[in-house]
């Protein structure tokens, strides 16, 4: 435990383009970063075009673990701030490189300087060349490179000075919870978790729904998806996974559709139940991980059908990605490795040989009518109400 005030510079990113509702975003991430950081004591400092976060009581491990995957944070950057001197901020910048370790001779460094204040008596050029020439005759052998600079040292005159270095990447987007409520439809595969974030990132609050057709699909399959829910809660704070008894559904379908429609029934009986749950919790559109003609059901014509049966928009963030672009992200939020575990989902034990590639719409429709679901469909998604499993 760290009982040491910590300062971080918060880089807003996109949030700086908002008009006179910037604010409400703002807050929502002040409130998230809250959420994410229960251990420490937090304060935040906001001035024009920047956030300051103060943090105690905790590590900077920690802060730096939840910051990096909190969604509308572009970067951030440990800082330190001084009084308004060209002294203080000298000595805060040379001590600030003197604990970099690969800070050495050979070293190459560049001065960066705003001046918000402009009653501070020397002009951002001028603060950039003092503090330059200081760092050049306490570190011999270090030269300055304006181009790829090995280290930059940023310096922000405000209502104090603030300094800080190397700034760490995050998600960037939206605060998640200023865009309202979806339900995702989350498989164990690559693309739905991936789906989920990028809706993340445009603040998106997400829950999931998982269908789940024991003994067909293994005990191993439903909690490779329970950990995916967990990946995902790093980024969606509060997700619920609400797992759906999806066996006797599936075998009515197996029973009395056309082989080559399983799939599409399956989707179509999805689709219905995620509309029903997503009504009870206040969701107001479906998330897929769907991508145009990657498999049969993904066609526009099967897209279309799929539609068809929902009272909600459906919402299918990878539409136009190819599957190595997807892996890329799944390694990158880190559910790539959960995601290929060998455990099958429902979605390919009862999968036609040769499924229908170009459904049309209206017959297929009037065949999935015929089949008379609606009060297994209730029943499904009243039991996966009855069981919703909250993630932190």
């Amino acid at each position: 435990m760290n009982n040491h005030e910590i300062l971080y510079l918060l880089k807003i990113g996109e949030l700086v383009l908002k008009g006179d509702n910037r604010s409400l975003f703002e807050k929502q991430l002040r409130r998230n970063i809250r959420a994410k950081l229960p251990a420490c004591s937090v304060t935040f400092v906001t001035q024009k075009g920047r956030m300051y976060l103060r943090a105690s009581k905790c590590s900077r491990e920690y802060i730096e673990q939840a910051l990096v995957k909190t969604a509308g944070l572009k970067g951030f950057a440990l800082a330190v701030s001084v009084e308004k001197t060209i002294e203080a901020v000298t000595q805060a910048v040379l001590k600030m490189l003197a604990e970099q370790s690969s800070f050495s001779p050979g070293s190459t460094f560049k001065v960066n300087s705003r001046r918000a204040d402009k009653s501070f008596p020397l002009s951002s050029y001028e603060i950039c060349c003092a503090v330059g020439d200081a760092v050049l005759k306490q570190f011999p052998g270090t030269r300055v490179q304006m181009k790829e600079a090995q280290i930059e040292i940023s310096i922000e005159i405000r209502n104090k000075a603030y300094i800080y270095s190397a700034v760490q990447k995050g998600p960037g987007g939206l605060p998640v919870g200023t865009a309202g409520k979806g339900l995702l439809l989350l498989s164990g595969g690559i693309d739905s978790p991936v789906a989920a974030y990028r809706m993340a990132l445009r603040g998106l609050r997400q829950d999931a729904v998982y269908f789940h057709a024991y003994p067909y699909t293994s005990n191993e399959a439903l909690e490779k998806v329970k950990t995916l829910a967990s990946i995902l809660s790093e980024y969606i704070p509060g997700i619920r996974l609400y797992v759906v008894p999806f066996t006797e559904i599936q075998l009515e379908i197996n029973r009395y559709a056309r082989t080559e429609e399983h799939t599409l029934m399956m989707r179509c009986a999805m689709i219905r139940i995620a509309n029903k749950i997503a009504a009870q919790i206040y969701a107001k559109v479906l998330i897929t991980g769907e991508a145009l003609s990657q498999v049969a059901s993904q066609t526009i014509e099967s897209l279309t059908l799929t539609n068809s049966v929902s009272d909600l928009l459906i919402i299918r963030p990878l539409i136009g990605s190819d599957k190595e672009e997807i892996i890329t992200l799944a390694n990158k939020i880190g559910t790539y490795e959960t995601s290929i575990l060998p455990y099958d989902d429902c979605c390919t034990i009862f999968s036609p040989v040769h499924p229908l590639v170009k459904p049309e719409k209206d017959e297929v429709s009037a065949r999935f009518n015929s089949l008379k679901l609606d009060e297994m469909i209730d029943a499904a998604a009243e039991a996966a109400l009855s069981n919703g499993n909250q993630l932190l």
